[in-house]
């Protein structure tokens, strides 16, 4: 796959920039995974994408996936179990509408930043960062096939 396709260079990096900025104040762990398709099962990939990347290894299980299949034009947010015992009603519903109405103007990226940002607000006050906490997970975007 051709990541440049949906984002390019400096968009890549600018959301690498807004998950390491999320995650200064929180144990939680942010990633972002891109896909071109999701073969009709969009919750399905990205539980497995969740899997592959191990966020569901992280101590507290507080790793939030944002999943996106370009070419479907779908996306998905995932919550470890740590985080969606805590986070109230409709939260992921708001970040998601953050995404929309981003992606729905073609400004992938931002979209992408406002949402990571939303979420890095909410894990810092559910789990703040605390003295000895590391980087569990790498904050790079990956592409699949």
């Amino acid at each position: 796959m051709d990541e440049f396709e949906f984002l390019n260079k400096e968009e890549i990096l600018r959301v690498e920039d807004a998950i390491a900025d999320a995650e200064t104040f929180t144990s939680g762990e942010i990633r972002v995974h891109i896909d071109e398709y999701c073969d009709n099962d969009l919750m399905g990939k990205a539980a497995k994408r969740f899997e592959e990347l191990e966020m569901d290894m992280t101590e507290l299980r507080n790793g939030v996936l944002f999943y996106i299949a370009y070419k479907d034009r779908k996306f998905a947010i995932i919550g470890d179990s740590g985080i969606n015992e805590k986070v109230p009603e409709g939260f992921w519903d708001s970040v998601r509408e953050t995404l929309e109405e981003n992606f729905k103007k073609g400004d992938f990226s931002t979209g992408l930043c406002e949402g990571i940002k939303i979420c890095g607000k909410k894990l810092s006050d559910l789990f703040p960062f605390q003295e000895g906490d590391i980087n569990e997970l790498p904050n790079e975007v990956t592409f699949g096939k």
